[in-house]
């Protein structure tokens, strides 16, 4: 049975990304804990030149996004890793999570990056308006 032509991932070896770029996940089971002397130990093997975000699972999405913050790093939210905003309330979607995201980065101090300068800070081109 012939199979579909893969597309090639957005990989550095592709020249789409630059390196070093890595993403720390925090709290999944046998995993890193996610608390900050994990994602310290973690953060502490990577290149001095890496860029990087971290990430928690479940219950440890909001508080992974203050720790790496202030560690300098970037963030990541989303469903994949977290169904809720708070304890039993269920997120309507995405936006609801990078809302919280914002405040809780905001609050602490920081700047909330841009599409285009999150592109940036990836490599990546900026994106075509129309």
């Amino acid at each position: 049975m012939p199979t579909a032509p893969r597309t090639p991932l957005l990989t550095i070896s592709h020249g789409i990304l630059q390196a070093p770029l890595f993403q720390l996940c925090l709290g999944v089971p046998w995993g890193a804990s996610s608390d900050t002397e994990s994602l310290l130990q973690m953060k502490r093997y990577l290149p001095e030149n890496a860029r990087w975000s971290a990430f928690g699972i479940s219950r440890a999405q909001f508080p992974i996004v203050a720790q790496s913050v202030i560690l300098g790093g970037h963030v990541r939210v989303g469903l994949e890793d977290n169904l809720y905003l708070a304890k039993g309330k269920l997120a309507p979607g995405n936006a609801a999570l990078v809302k919280r995201a914002v405040s809780i980065i905001e609050s602490i101090g920081a700047e909330v990056a841009t599409p285009d300068e999150a592109r940036g800070i990836l490599g990546l081109p900026r994106r075509n308006r129309r």
